[in-house]
């Protein structure tokens, strides 16, 4: 089963809301940004040799609702012009550590 992936948790949060859900706000482009993402629990077994991938998208179309990259009220009422394209930075760096961290089992 070499190669295989298996996506073992996922989750579809909108930049809009990482500061507060009852006051959305715009994202500022070329700025950074922190995000913190809790998948809740997702028990999953890593053995020896396994990796794991983060993928960070800006839209799940056609699995999810479509997002106009821009800033609009009500993404449902987003007209054409709103749409526009995207670019996702991911930074690794002393001064923008971005992780994963992952709790152990007992006795692990």
């Amino acid at each position: 089963m070499s190669g295989y992936q298996l996506m073992v948790a996922d989750e579809i949060f909108r930049g809009r809301y990482r500061k507060s859900f009852e006051k959305p706000e715009a994202i500022t482009p070329n700025k950074v940004s922190e995000y913190t993402i809790d998948l809740r629990g997702n028990d999953h077994t890593f053995r020896k040799g396994h990796r794991i991938m983060v993928q960070v998208q800006s839209t799940w179309f056609p699995l999810y609702d479509r997002n106009p990259q821009t800033f609009v009220d009500n993404i449902f009422l987003a007209k054409e012009t709103d749409y526009k394209p995207a670019t996702q930075q991911i930074y690794r760096s002393a001064k923008y550590p971005s992780h994963v961290s992952v709790s152990l089992a007992p006795g692990n």
